[in-house]
């Protein structure tokens, strides 16, 4: 590993979650953080806390929380595969993940779904109906 992965240092919050790939910028892991998103140990933390080797990192994204437990230190973003090093999820996080995952595909298939894409007088038939135009020659 580099010379940024050391056990002794910590390193900034924000910086971790952007390189273990949890947020695509610094400013997106700023924001989750500042919004409640984002939680160590249990507690709600300022972007600028230090992270240190075993605390436990909760990460909500979208539907899904992710409970990790970080496992090693960096403040540059690598590969994937370097950034997956980084943490290990806990068991019940990723059986959690896995049935929200599927109770929302679930719910997916109970959502009907046209046959086909409108053609150009269906379109235009649903624009006077939204509009309320009311003009309906048909």
């Amino acid at each position: 590993m580099a010379d940024d992965t050391r056990r002794d240092e910590a390193v900034r919050l924000d910086k971790w979650l952007w390189a273990a790939r949890f947020f695509k910028t610094r400013s997106l892991a700023t924001e989750a953080i500042g919004g409640g998103k984002v939680l160590v140990n249990g507690v709600r933390p300022k972007p600028a806390r230090q992270v240190h080797i075993d605390e436990t990192v909760t990460v909500r994204i979208g539907p899904f929380e992710h409970v990790v437990v970080v496992r090693g230190l960096s403040s540059q973003r690598g590969p994937a595969k370097v950034a997956t090093e980084l943490y290990e999820e806990t068991e019940e996080s990723r059986q959690h993940r896995e049935q929200t995952a599927a109770r929302l595909k679930f719910e997916r298939q109970a959502i009907p779904r046209p046959q086909h894409r409108p053609n150009k007088q269906e379109r235009r038939r649903i624009i006077r109906f939204t509009r309320g135009d009311g003009n309906d020659r048909d």
